[in-house]
């Protein structure tokens, strides 16, 4: 990856929707191609322009395996409190991915 820079971070997003009572929410499990996630691969839920707080974002050594553990997460929180009330401004250094 020549063209990157050392502290970028370039993911490959697999998507996949979670429907709940009706409701619908995106989860992405990026894989680490270059630079440094939490983990190789993170699962973390969003609503395409909010990003769920990091305590509900699953990590892994596989895509099932991040999936898996976010899941988990949020399988007993209704969608409403996996997000967080009001949105910080987009700084990604404090995010899982």
């Amino acid at each position: 990856m020549a063209h990157l820079k050392k502290d970028n971070i370039l993911t490959r997003v697999t998507r996949y929707n979670l429907i709940r009572d009706g409701r619908m929410l995106y989860i992405d499990v990026h894989e680490a191609l270059h630079g440094n996630l939490a983990a190789p691969f993170v699962a973390v839920p969003n609503l395409i322009n909010i990003i769920a707080r990091q305590d509900y974002q699953g990590t892994g050594m596989s895509e099932s395996e991040a999936l898996e553990n976010c899941l988990e997460k949020i399988a007993p929180v209704p969608f409403e409190d996996i997000f967080p009330e009001h949105s910080p401004p987009s700084s990604r250094g404090d995010q899982g991915v």
